[in-house]
């Protein structure tokens, strides 16, 4: 995408400077948003600052959670942690990167929704300290939740952090700003990283950054500018747990004619996420008989048992006792009814938090039903109203899906990228860094822009 990026390519845009360090990025396993992050801020992999994917069973609750928001989570001391030990007063911003509720960080902005006594769900953001969420709102307008996850995810979320990130560079010029611009996920997904869709989605998000790199600039700010994981191409999802179920190995109980995953009771289920899938075995006689079933289906290329987990950098007591990887062209859905009109609810809504699995297909208006536009229409028009409303919009067909991440790259051009303005103050400039080593590489770039302050 990088070729159709040319303010991104060239950070600084000084004439005598005119192109920025650019290496392959190595990611942690899983390659997803959550795991990956989390690495980059502690140096650390799965296995010991915990967070093995964008969710997880939670077996001392016995609920599986996704896309959870406390910083408490991850385990491990994070990169501004370090920095105030050697420089005490570092000031730093989080601007929507995950795991920011909670966090020690001087200012933080990430998206809260308000969850109304009746239900409803309105777009809002949490901030600390408290009076920047008035003032963001009021620059900005409230935070585009609808356009940052769903059929109509969209550039104005990435515009919104964007302009946020400006914002709290120019009044509170923090030491470290932290942005997480989520655009590159969205069509990515939806139609794959090979046709004009990519493209387009890679020139928008590089006319979208360009003021926050002006500023940058300006400011004399050293810009450091990478990616989770590389997204590639998919076409053939895979139901994992419907065939768990029909082994008879998962269990379901039923509610208004609608069928819900019942873990407490199951022998065994997957928690799907991406190109990964957690698998939770509660008796350990059953193992290989999971394994062996797991491993045979179309389109897994491998599970791992403890010594593979403790290979991946993922033995922690979060993951599943093993942990499928799909074949490079398919991804796991968490898809486990056996008819559409036996699925819950909210399998037909964008519901991140009670999916038990990620769900890829919520980036699409369902394509069977020619009446959805209208539908949505409605439903939203009712909100609006202040009246409840299901926005039942999104298809049971995993069809449709193009991209997908979280395996280990198979080629360099699969993996993620990052870049620096300034290779002078890179302690180690190289063509190649893995995940865990971010970290390092940013308290170098603190230590010598410290110097360099200093002198």
């Amino acid at each position: 995408m990088l070729r159709h990026m040319p303010r991104l390519r060239s950070l600084t845009g000084a004439p005598d400077r005119p192109t920025a360090h650019i290496a392959h990025l190595d990611p942690v396993f899983p390659a997803v948003t959550c795991s990956v992050q989390a690495s980059l801020l502690t140096g650390l992999p799965p296995s010991r600052h915990g967070i093995v994917g964008n969710g997880w069973y939670f077996r001392d609750l016995g609920e599986v959670l996704l896309w959870r928001q406390h910083n408490r989570l991850v385990h491990g001391e994070k990169v501004w942690q370090t920095a105030r030990r050697r420089y005490p007063g570092y000031r730093v911003a989080n601007i929507c990167w995950w795991y920011a509720m909670g966090a020690d960080t001087d200012i933080t902005v990430t998206p809260r929704p308000v969850y109304h006594a009746d239900g409803r769900k309105s777009p809002d953001c949490y901030t600390t300290p408290p009076g920047l969420h008035d003032e963001l709102t009021q620059a900005l307008g409230p935070f585009p939740l609808f356009d940052y996850w769903g059929p109509r995810a969209s550039l104005a979320s990435t515009k919104w952090i964007v302009n946020a990130t400006a914002h709290v560079m120019r009044t509170a010029d923090p030491d470290l700003t932290l942005a997480y611009l989520p655009h590159l996920d969205y069509d990515l997904q939806r139609h794959g990283p090979d046709g004009h869709q990519a493209v387009t989605a890679a020139t928008a998000l590089d006319d979208a950054v360009a003021p926050l790199l002006r500023l940058a600039r300006e400011r004399g700010t050293t810009v450091v500018a990478l990616s989770e994981y590389g997204i590639t191409a998919v076409d053939r999802p895979v139901h994992i747990n419907r065939a768990l179920r029909e082994a008879g190995l998962l269990a379901v109980y039923t509610q208004a004619g609608m069928e819900y995953l019942d873990p407490w009771t199951s022998r065994a289920f997957a928690v799907a996420d991406h190109q990964a899938a957690h698998l939770y075995v509660r008796d350990p006689a059953d193992f290989a008989r999971v394994r062996e079933l797991v491993a045979a289906l179309p389109g897994v290329e491998r599970v791992l048992d403890a010594a593979g987990k403790a290979a991946y950098g993922i033995d922690h007591s979060r993951a599943g006792e093993l942990v499928a990887i799909a074949e490079p062209t398919a991804w796991f859905t968490y898809y486990y009814w056996l008819d559409d009109p036996r699925a819950p609810d909210f399998a037909r809504c964008v519901d991140i938090h009670r999916k038990p699995g990620y769900d890829p297909v919520e980036l699409f208006l369902d394509p069977g039903d020619r009446l959805v536009r209208l539908r949505a229409a409605s439903a939203l028009a009712r909100r609006r109203l202040g009246l409840r409303s299901t926005l039942s919009v999104v298809s049971l067909n995993a069809d449709c899906v193009r991209g997908s991440h979280g395996r280990l790259p198979d080629h360099p051009d699969d993996s993620p990228v990052l870049l620096c303005s300034d290779a002078d103050r890179l302690p180690d400039p190289r063509a190649r860094y893995h995940a865990t080593e971010v970290a390092g590489l940013l308290l170098g770039l603190m230590d010598r822009i410290q110097f360099s302050t200093r002198a």
